[in-house]
């Protein structure tokens, strides 16, 4: 239980300390000791599940697994490599104007709570804790994509904030009914939406009102993982707020979010037995990687540009989970991970790059491979790695993914394939001028945070070529618990 109290503990704290003190010059040092503590906090809990299996915690209220704990240390990972990227971006920030004294504090004590809620909404037994943590989330990232108050990131905040408001509300009505369908079998109080409970008792529950739930859990979770047409907030969100923001969007909240649905996907998976949360999952899957892979071509800002490369990849993984079974999970938690690590990698780049140029226009940013070779290395590995291109990571998942949609689901595969070769063809294009172009940039005032890039790529490219055996047992465990 200490572990639990710890991870949720830290960025809590850290939130609180840097409410007071986040406008000094400390303040991103605390930032990323906060950050360091709660990833230490996440790696004794992932030990813990490791050698114990899974835990529950104060009265039941926190429950611990392999699929969630795993995401956990993903998390705090990605949160500390970011605090430790934010420092010297939020400096060139603070040097160029657009952020002062004031919004500083509200940024780096946003940054802790914004930590806290994922956090929490990961570790939490309790769906009604869960959908909390999820809308507390929403309310503290429109207040960081709005840090700049310009009134392009107002627009995208208020847009975050009322599609997700929207669709959040459309999981609570969801959760309801999940609460009313339990309630004759667990009781009233809150026992009734304990997902440990509500496991117990799935293939007990009235599939008519699970199907129904399911429909307005997906629809709502699914505005926050960005599934079509759900997403017109996340492009906006991506390119307005701060780089540092971007990458833990795309790289932790969706995540989370789909979390959050393939939990609800286990439960309606044990009542209904005609595969029905699997279809809605394929299509809004598919739906998702096709639309954003033909959007693709269509963007000037370079943010935006990958932020349409999220919501494609967001819908390959609710593809893999809405296949189900051994392979297609194993397959799905990896392309989350190292969607995760490799596409924080590319905001990191993109956002020190924008600054180098002044702007995110695509067209206006070139040559960074001569003035910042570390930078211009870091995009064009970054892209590679995130289009597939072997031997990465991204590389094998997408494989094992389009091998078993071969076997299980062979009329997506050619609708798979042709969005992932205009996917290619679209980002490379775009990305292939602003790294081996005529320079048109400038030197930054501070020296760029590039460690964090290459950190997760060597991660990923690891991953490509070796995944540990520890870590393959680990997917293998998640696989099975979610079916």
């Amino acid at each position: 239980m200490i572990e639990i109290l710890a991870v949720l503990g830290f960025p809590l704290a850290g939130a609180a300390a840097l409410a007071f003190t986040g406008a000094r010059r400390e303040a991103p040092a605390v930032n990323i000791a906060a950050s360091l503590a709660t990833l230490v906090a996440s790696l004794a809990l992932t030990a813990r599940v490791f050698v114990d299996g899974p835990l529950l915690a104060l009265d039941r209220q926190f429950f611990v697994d392999p699929f969630n704990v795993f995401l956990v240390a993903l998390t705090a990972f990605v949160g500390f490599t970011t605090a430790v990227f934010s420092r010297p971006y939020m400096r060139i920030e603070e040097r160029h104007g657009r952020v002062n004294a004031a919004r500083l504090r509200l940024y780096h004590s946003m940054y802790q709570l914004f930590q806290f809620t994922m956090l929490l909404a990961l570790l939490t037994n309790n769906l009604g804790i869960l959908w909390v943590a999820m809308e507390a989330a929403t309310l503290a990232t429109v207040l960081l994509v709005s840090l700049y108050r310009t009134p392009a990131s107002l627009e995208a905040a208020w847009k975050y904030f009322i599609l997700c408001g929207v669709g959040i509300a459309q999981a609570l009505f969801g959760t309801i009914l999940l609460f009313f369908a339990a309630e004759k079998l667990l009781g009233g109080g809150g026992g009734a939406l304990l997902w440990t409970a509500l496991d117990g008792v799935k293939g007990q529950l009235e599939p008519t009102v699970l199907s129904i739930a399911f429909v307005f859990l997906l629809v709502g979770y699914g505005t926050k993982v960005g599934l079509v047409p759900l997403h017109n907030w996340l492009p906006d969100a991506h390119a307005e707020g701060p780089t540092p923001v971007s990458a833990v969007l795309s790289g932790l909240l969706l995540n989370v979010a789909l979390y959050a649905v393939v939990r609800c996907k286990v439960l309606v998976d044990g009542a209904v037995a005609h595969g029905f949360a699997r279809d809605l999952m394929m299509g809004f899957g598919l739906l998702s990687v096709v639309v954003a892979a033909f959007l693709l071509a269509r963007q000037k800002d370079a943010k935006r540009l990958f932020a349409y490369s999220s919501i494609e990849h967001m819908g390959i993984m609710t593809f893999a989970f809405g296949m189900g079974g051994p392979v297609a999970n194993f397959a799905a938690l990896l392309h989350m991970t190292v969607h995760s690590l490799t596409k924080s990698a590319i905001f990191y780049t993109v956002g020190h790059a924008a600054q180098k140029a002044g702007t995110q226009v695509i067209e206006d940013i070139r040559g960074l491979l001569t003035l910042s070779p570390a930078i211009g290395w870091g995009l064009v590995l970054g892209t590679l790695a995130i289009l597939g291109m072997p031997p990465f990571g991204v590389f094998a998942s997408e494989f094992l993914i389009l091998t078993t949609a071969m076997n299980d689901a062979p009329w997506a595969t050619p609708f798979l394939l042709v969005a992932l070769g205009v996917a290619f063809a679209s980002v490379f294009a775009k990305v292939q001028p602003m790294v081996f172009g005529e320079p048109t940039t400038k030197r930054l005032p501070e020296r760029p945070a590039m460690v964090p890039v290459f950190v997760h790529l060597g991660l990923v490219l690891m991953l490509g070529l070796w995944i540990p055996p520890f870590l393959a047992e680990w997917y293998r465990q998640a696989a099975r618990l979610i079916g």
